[in-house]
């Protein structure tokens, strides 16, 4: 069976710069990212004229570039768009990791452009994208809060359970991240979409 290639140049873990941040519902996009960058030894370093960390290597013989924007989630767009202009790189060829309120922990999706359920950094991106949504997602459960306190949700760290969801979840998206570059999308696609937490 044919391969169903996709060339992916740039992967994007969202989430805000800052200690206070770190490992909160919000940052699960970078989180991810570094877990992704730490398999495939690729390091994180500030590069100021995209206003972000990035990090280079290749990931089964393909060039690719992890990207965290440091400009706040609201903001992410500027850094993304700025790489994408400066590396020649397009909408298509990009995944962005995300959090997502409309999954519980340790659910995830894998998908091809579609809307933006809200989310500030992909409304960010798309709009410094010249409003393109063609641009791949890995979306990462985080549950809705109890309450409608969506900032103070956002903006904690999960409890103990939902911590062992999420990382469980985890590493069965690096595992459908190898599987892109190996064996296409339709395949990291599945794996991604049909797990299931324990």
């Amino acid at each position: 069976m044919a391969k169903d290639t996709v060339s992916i140049k740039l992967i994007v873990g969202l989430g805000n710069p800052g200690s206070q941040y770190e490992h909160t519902r919000h940052n699960i996009g970078v989180d991810f990212l570094y877990l992704l960058g730490r398999k495939y030894n690729i390091d994180l370093r500030p590069e100021g004229k995209f206003q972000g960390l990035l990090g280079r290597g290749t990931i089964h013989g393909n060039e690719v570039r992890l990207l965290f924007p440091t400009t706040y989630m609201n903001e992410s767009g500027r850094s993304v768009a700025a790489l994408c202009n400066f590396y020649k790189i397009q909408p298509e060829e990009i995944l962005v990791c995300h959090d997502d309120l409309d999954l519980n922990p340790g659910f995830m999706k894998l998908k091809f452009a579609g809307g933006l359920a809200g989310h500030n950094g992909l409304r960010s991106i798309t709009a410094n994208l010249s409003n393109s949504q063609n641009y791949y997602r890995l979306r990462l459960g985080i549950g809705k809060p109890p309450s409608k306190e969506v900032i103070n949700w956002v903006l904690g760290r999960p409890d103990t359970n939902d911590q062992i969801l999420i990382d469980n979840a985890y590493e069965t998206a690096l595992d459908a991240i190898d599987k892109l570059f190996t064996d296409g999308i339709s395949k990291a696609t599945a794996l991604v979409n049909g797990y299931k937490p324990n």
